[in-house]
């Protein structure tokens, strides 16, 4: 996807995720530059699953990487059946113009069976940037 999105499909499970580059939150004068990104989990997979945590790795153009854990995503632990998605917007400040993030959903089935659905590496980028 050459605007910088990603998709990945771990065992039924679809995540999308769109990044833009968020003026209005940025301040690149002060070494500020804020990036929003849509994620849409999609479960194409036969069984329910519920999204219980979330693994971010972000990296900015010097390299420095920032890990991010936590429960759930936006506040809540999605549950979707066969067929269902959730979609959110959330957002991350970077120190440099340009850098990238990916990570994974730890899910979760009504069996107990766990797995990690993998968030593909996507760009964070603003707009007339030379990376």
């Amino acid at each position: 996807m050459s605007d910088g999105s990603s998709e990945a499909v771990t065992e039924g499970v679809r995540v999308t995720v769109r990044p833009r580059y968020s003026p209005e939150h940025s301040d690149p004068r002060r070494g500020e530059w804020f990036f929003l990104y849509q994620v849409t989990i999609a479960n194409e997979g036969s069984q329910p699953v519920k999204l219980v945590s979330r693994h971010w790795i972000i990296t900015n153009a010097n390299g420095d990487v920032q890990e991010v854990k936590g429960p759930g995503v936006v506040g809540e632990q999605p549950s979707l059946a066969q067929g269902e998605n959730f979609q959110y917007t959330s957002g991350c400040p970077l120190t440099t113009p340009f850098g990238s993030m990916h990570g994974t959903y730890q899910m979760v089935r009504p069996t107990g069976e766990q797995f990690d659905a993998v968030i593909a590496p996507f760009s964070l980028s603003q707009p007339g940037m030379v990376q």
